[in-house]
């Protein structure tokens, strides 16, 4: 299992084939994925099982994010090369309802830009969210990302914010 960070609050990490249930079940909650494309409980499954072959491709995926005291679930985070814009990795998270407002999110987004640096010669990070989630987008803010104009896809508009190699 390879670890992508850890500090006295949260551990990233690859998923462990066992904690299916963990992912999928954080996807149940209407709060939580109020800003999300519906996906049925078959899709995570399958987004789960993506995740673990893509770990064996590396560098990018859906990792878990663990309480660093005690192992407690937090939610996951991605990391992978945008679909809208060739050369740009995509950052993302998804955290259960009781870590919201705690800082991690925006710690979290922080810890991928730089992996993402790391990790590749991408001279941009980016991440997207629904224009009404007023909350993510303070977090990319927090985090670092300057938003730029909406991005435009066939099936709406999305808030789009950037973050430029140093």
């Amino acid at each position: 299992m390879c670890i992508l960070h850890q500090d006295q609050n949260f551990m990233i990490r690859e998923f462990l084939p066992e904690e299916r249930n963990l992912f999928c079940d954080l996807f149940e909650d209407e709060e939580v994925t109020e800003y999300l494309s519906y996906r049925s409980p078959e899709q995570y499954t399958e987004m789960f099982e993506i995740a673990l072959e893509d770990y064996l491709k590396g560098p990018f995926g859906r990792f878990g994010i663990f309480n660093s005291e005690n192992n407690d679930f937090i939610g996951m985070c991605l990391a992978r090369n945008f679909s809208d814009v060739p050369g740009q990795i995509e950052i993302g998270y998804t955290l259960r309802k009781k870590y919201w407002g705690k800082g991690i999110a925006t710690e979290v987004s922080r810890t991928l830009v730089k992996y993402c640096f790391l990790k590749t010669e991408t001279k941009e990070v980016v991440a997207v969210t629904d224009l009404n989630n007023m909350g993510s987008q303070k977090v990319l803010e927090k985090a670092g990302f300057n938003r730029t104009e909406n991005l435009q896809r066939t099936d709406g508009e999305l808030a789009y914010y950037v973050v430029k190699r140093s």
